[in-house]
């Protein structure tokens, strides 16, 4: 039972680390506390309910976290500090021992983070009325990897004009570098019918564009018994969605039925984001990949084929344990060859339990960066030459909000930035598709110009 009398009047603050996953769920989150009159902090004004979503796919981000947790606390005194995510998760103990913390709850947990939430509000309460002071509780609430059942539903968009729809958690992949497995448990999902609702209810919302999210989004099905592509189908006969993207999928989990699907699709977008993380087969054995490059070089040609206009973004990681320079020069040269658009770069991080630390060869700091530097060389051609082959035409941009005096952003269909100058820009404009024709590039090649 929810005491809402508690949170009427409270305002609270919301701090993301991480995948979209996470942002879609705190926007969640924040969605069911304003339902019980919990409202934002403004820029400045101090709250009483901070939450911190966090993050640990490598040990920077778990750094961050901890900065992200002492500057809440700091900025925010007397507040009750509630801590999520996958940090959480791993490590519940140490988080809730953090000065001013009072509740982490781990991945099973966090689907009822408003009851859990709500019972430890009022034992802080009743224990700091006993003291005298405000005393913080540092409890904290997570299961084995093997006890994470729960699904924790999420459709929203926070500030962004694009709905962020979650499809599937968790993943069954225990590559010898994550440990995202044992962060959000095994793979599982809701169904078809309920996800169709959801987005349904995005469009009563007045929502345009919905993106699939995920951990392991082309593994959805493993718990109801029915297939990505059929919720793919589905998803496309729902009436007032305009676009929508797939966040990630493995490359052993895109089939050609459905790049085919795509293709001719209503709504689903040119547009795919493929992991890699490496471009030589030695590494991809060692990571223990489900896929070899053959086959991923076949998934991109064939995107090509049926989508000539696709933008495509691929993961990679650099000095992974294993990762010998004439492998890094493979993989490199395999990325050269490819007719992608993007690469995200990330840095092998050290994380504590996993296989990768058996592995002896070591990829020294300065070598990292040094192959992280030449990616993104990479990446910047290949962005570059994607973007001006579409100079002097003619596109349809969903444009964001921005603020005041600033100049507006959007996507085309096939994911190119579009920007429209702050003395064009119109409120009026937010969240509608615009067709602009496409100029040059701004100032730092980020975007092309928007001509109305």
């Amino acid at each position: 039972m929810i005491d809402s009398s508690a949170f009427q009047g409270k305002k609270a603050v919301y701090y993301t680390l991480g995948c979209k996953l996470n942002f879609s769920e705190t926007s969640t989150f924040g969605k069911l506390l304003q339902e019980y009159g919990v409202t934002n902090a403004a820029d400045g004004e101090r709250a009483d309910i901070c939450l911190i979503n966090t993050c640990s796919v490598t040990e920077v981000a778990d750094h961050k976290c901890r900065q992200a947790i002492h500057r809440m606390v700091r900025d925010n005194p007397g507040a009750f500090v509630v801590v999520t995510g996958c940090y959480a998760q791993l490590e519940s103990e140490t988080v809730s021992k953090i000065e001013g913390v009072d509740l982490v709850l781990g991945s099973n947990e966090k689907a009822n983070l408003v009851q859990r939430l709500n019972d430890a509000w009022l034992e802080k309460s009743t224990i700091s009325s006993a003291s005298g002071f405000n005393e913080h509780l540092h409890a904290f609430h997570s299961v084995k990897t093997k006890d994470i059942k729960t699904f924790a539903p999420s459709c929203s968009r926070g500030n962004r004009t694009r709905y962020f729809l979650k499809v599937q958690d968790g993943c069954n992949y225990f590559c010898t570098y994550c440990t995202i497995p044992y962060a959000r448990g095994f793979s599982r999902n809701p169904t078809i019918a309920s996800l169709v609702e959801q987005a349904r209810q995005a469009v009563a919302e007045g929502g345009k564009e919905i993106v699939l999210t995920g951990v392991n989004i082309g593994d959805f099905g493993v718990t109801t018994n029915e297939r990505f592509i059929d919720l793919v189908k589905a998803l496309d006969k729902v009436e007032g969605v305009k676009r929508y993207r797939i966040s990630s999928l493995e490359p052993d989990l895109l089939d050609d039925e459905l790049i085919e699907y795509c293709a001719r699709s209503r709504a689903f977008m040119p547009h795919f984001h493929i992991p890699l993380q490496s471009g030589s087969d030695d590494v991809l054995k060692l990571m223990h990949r489900r896929y070899d490059r053959t086959l991923f070089a076949h998934k991109i040609q064939l995107i090509k084929e049926k989508m000539p206009d696709a933008f495509i973004g691929v993961d990679v990681m650099v000095g992974s344990r294993g990762e010998r320079p004439e492998y890094f020069e493979d993989c490199y040269d395999f990325l050269r060859s490819l007719d992608i658009t993007q690469l995200h770069v990330f840095p092998y991080s050290e994380r504590p339990g996993t296989a990768a630390l058996s592995i002896p060869y070591v990829v020294a700091e300065k070598e990292k960066k040094l192959r992280s530097k030449r990616l993104l060389q990479l990446s910047d051609e290949k962005m570059q030459a994607f973007y001006a082959k579409y100079i002097g035409t003619k596109a349809e941009v969903l444009f964001e909000k921005a603020t005041v005096g600033r100049a507006m952003h959007g996507f085309t269909k096939n994911y190119i930035r579009v920007e429209l100058p702050a003395s064009l820009a119109r409120e009026e404009y937010d969240n509608q598709l615009i067709t602009v024709e496409l100029g040059n590039f701004n100032h730092d090649k980020s975007s092309l110009k928007a001509i109305l």
